[in-house]
């Protein structure tokens, strides 16, 4: 049975445990004598059910290491797991000391808010996915009592867009200067960017021979994604496997690549699309985004003239819709400003 201590103004909770065939103890402070017997009398339960609550005295930092090279290192993609492995870091120096049995939401939120205010809130979002994979897994596991994981909330510094979808005018500007300087390979990179969507490393991934005709309609096959971290092409997910049409005359440019050493259809650059396509738009004097940012440009373009969200989907090689919807459904600034006057119009008719 659990055992109550007053310390002061505080309750201690103690919960025997044997591990590896020594006994040892479980603790928690609360504020009242009634939440250290909840507590208390909980992992009694939880012992009577057979759980493994001795794994709450692990440190974890400790749990979420063994978790990820143990359970995601075959779940996962190589560059997923790697982020992974990264997070560890960040696991490591905000929480060094803290047991898988005394971790709470309160806690945890504290510490991941405080994390935040020197950090985007991009990033603290991607640390939290890992947290609570590996937090439910815990749950699920008897390692941990309370299923706190959802509870948990991303707050960060707000920072500017870097993958701003272009403009409509901005679009059609950049597209006429790259059908007229079509004797860069770059060029015809970024061309091929705003044509199809496809993600960076897939455009990377392209061989000569997966530019083809189908018969029907001018196509290019979505097989491998590269990355400048790792060997491992395996696409993001298994409806990134995927034939995009394009245009004849993209098509047609695509062909005059010469061939490469490397089998691929594009030289790689050294990975330094990034710089590359920032110099580009400058000199063209368009705003600065990034490759996915047109890529958001591509899927913005098809949304504002009405082409299905379900269709759209399917060609950015989403997992689901619900996806597209989420990050997609911004239309171009041009076609909201229209959009907003027939919704006016519509609501002054009635």
């Amino acid at each position: 049975m659990a055992t109550i201590e007053k310390r002061g103004s505080s309750y201690r909770a103690r919960v025997t445990i044997y591990q590896n065939g020594k006994r040892d103890y479980l603790t928690k402070t609360f504020k009242t004598e009634n939440e250290a017997k909840v507590w208390g009398t909980t992992l009694e339960l939880e012992k009577a059910k057979g759980k493994a609550i001795a794994h709450q005295n692990t440190l974890f930092k400790d749990f979420y290491y063994l978790y990820v090279n143990t359970i995601k290192v075959n779940d996962v993609r190589k560059a997923t797991f790697n982020n992974y492995v990264k997070a560890g870091l960040i696991i490591n120096n905000l929480f060094p000391t803290a047991k898988l049995g005394k971790l709470d939401d309160v806690q945890m939120q504290k510490i991941l808010d405080k994390y935040g205010e020197t950090h985007s809130k991009k990033t603290v979002v991607e640390l939290l996915k890992k947290i609570r994979t590996a937090l439910r897994y815990a749950y699920a596991k008897g390692y941990i009592y309370n299923d706190f994981a959802s509870l948990l909330k991303a707050h960060g510094k707000e920072l500017p867009k870097r993958n701003k979808a272009l403009s409509m005018s901005d679009l059609t500007k950049l597209k006429h200067y790259l059908l007229e300087h079509t004797d860069k390979e770059f060029n015809l990179m970024v061309l091929l960017e705003i044509s199809t969507g496809l993600r960076r490393g897939e455009i990377l991934g392209i061989k000569p021979e997966d530019v083809h005709y189908d018969g029907q309609y001018y196509c290019v096959e979505v097989r491998r994604s590269i990355s400048p971290t790792t060997d491992d092409t395996k696409l993001k997910t298994k409806y990134s496997r995927r034939s995009v049409t394009i245009p004849k005359d993209i098509y047609d440019l695509l062909k005059t690549i010469p061939n490469k050493d490397s089998g691929y259809l594009f030289d790689w650059f050294s990975f330094k699309q990034s710089s590359m396509l920032k110099e580009l738009l400058k000199k063209i004097g368009i705003p600065t985004t990034t490759f996915h940012g047109l890529r958001d440009t591509h899927a913005s373009f098809l949304f504002s003239n009405n082409i299905s969200l379900s269709y759209v989907s399917r060609r950015l090689g989403h997992d689901s819709i619900l996806t597209t919807e989420k990050y997609y459904l911004e239309i171009m600034p041009e076609k909201k400003h229209s959009q907003d006057a027939n919704a006016l119009n519509l609501l002054e008719s009635l």
